[in-house]
Parts: structure tokens; sequence; C-alpha cells
């Protein structure tokens, strides 16, 4: 059996994105019509690799979705698809391989990272397979650089591994901390302190603005998948699209 299901439709994929992150259906409003269904499927697969390196408390069965995912994404390369996202996907000449390749490394990111330039140079490899993406899918001139796109990426590592995304160098600063998810919102202040202004496409500049608002909330004590009240998910992203 398939370690990942392609029976579902792709609105199944988008819509399981849209739960995470419900603040989009405002935001989006800042996106041309024709663009905002290829947002979603990107977006929704970006949380299929991430969600299959960082999700669960057993990463062996993320590590059999991701090799599934490498083969499919190589497969979109060569003009063969059998997931759905990859009917507003595939089509566009984007470098799929190098998403492929990138991803089949995910798994070892799982493990906290000796410290924050570690952490950042594990995940560069994607972030700029990522970015490459995006660009072709939202035709960007000038694509964004990995040092503008891991930033979301370690985002999304603290929302789904809270604790244990925290480099051991911020662990061992706080050994006594006691509070819950305390070594986190460490490492989201941190985050915060050194994140890249973000660059790439408007959907892309968007998302990394909500991201960014969730990792604020998430340091100053909130739940790490909060959604982002409605004015600010108005305004961040509408100065993310204008930027």
């Amino acid at each position: 059996m398939s370690a990942v299901d392609p029976g579902q439709s792709a609105s199944a994929f988008a819509d399981k994105w849209r739960q995470r992150w419900p603040e989009w259906a405002i935001a989006e409003v800042f996106i041309a019509a024709p663009e905002r269904e290829l947002a979603l499927a990107w977006f929704a697969l970006r949380q299929e690799l991430l969600d299959a390196a960082w999700g669960g408390s057993d990463p062996r069965p993320g590590e059999a979705k991701l090799a599934w995912w490498a083969e499919e994404l190589d497969g979109w390369a060569r003009g063969r698809r059998r997931h759905p996202l990859g009917i507003a996907l595939q089509r566009h000449a984007a470098p799929w391989s190098q998403l492929a390749t990138t991803a089949a490394s995910l798994p070892a990111t799982r493990d906290a990272a000796s410290d924050s330039s570690a952490a950042v140079t594990a995940l560069t490899p994607f972030a700029q397979a990522t970015a490459d993406v995006d660009s072709i899918l939202f035709a960007v001139a000038h694509p964004a650089s990995a040092a503008h796109a891991v930033p979301g990426l370690l985002a999304q590592k603290v929302f789904l591994l809270a604790d244990a995304a925290a480099p051991l160098q911020v662990r061992a600063r706080l050994s006594a901390a006691t509070a819950e998810h305390a070594v986190a919102r460490a490492w989201a202040t941190d985050l915060l302190r050194d994140g890249q202004r973000p660059t790439g496409s408007r959907p892309a500049r968007m998302l990394a603005a909500l991201e960014r608002q969730r990792l604020q909330r998430f340091a100053q004590g909130g739940p790490a998948l909060q959604a982002v009240p409605r004015w600010a998910s108005l305004w961040a992203p509408w100065r993310a699209a204008r930027a």
C-alpha cells in the first residue's frame, strides 16, 4: 500500500491546508483570482512535505511518505503524475527534481541542530528548492534566496515540533526552564530577531508575513498554531503584497 493516499481530490488537500491557516481566506483577497487555486495547491504540497518530515511522534511513517513524494515529484519532472495536487502544479516547468532530492533529505532535519547556524544550513537546500519552484509557478523575475526562505521553514518546524525544534544551544541556555514551551518560545524569539525580510512571489511573501505573525504570538505566550486575528490577517499580508 502506498505511504500516501493519492485518491483524495486536490480540493481535499487544499481544504486541509485552509483548516490550519483559516486566516488565508481573508489574506487571499490581495492575490489575483487566477493565482488563488495555484497558491493553495503549492502551499498544500509544502504542508504535506513538512508534516511528513516533522509531524507525529514516530518519524518512520513520515520518512516513508517523503520517499513516496520524492518519487512522485521526480515523476512530475518527467511528465508523469499520480497525486491530485499535480493537476494544478505539474504542468508548470518548475524544478520538481530539485524539490524531490531536497525533500528526501528533510528527515535528517527533524533532530535538533547544534546551533542556529547549523539549523539554517540543514534547511538551506530545501529552502532554495522551494524558492525556485515558487519563482516558476508565479513568474517571479528574481527568485528569493534560501536565506529569505529558511525563516518560514524554521517557523513551521516550531509550530510542529515545539521544544524539540530548538537547537541544542538554545536548550542549554534554558536548561532550568520549566514553563510550558519555554525553550520553543526562546527559539521563536531568536528567529524573530534574526529573520530576513520575505521576498519571492506575492503569495509567498504574504504567507511568510502570516507565519511571522503566528511566531510572534507564540513567542509571547500564545498557542503554536493559533490563527492570526482578523485585523492582522488583513494588515500583515497587505504590507507583504505591496513589498
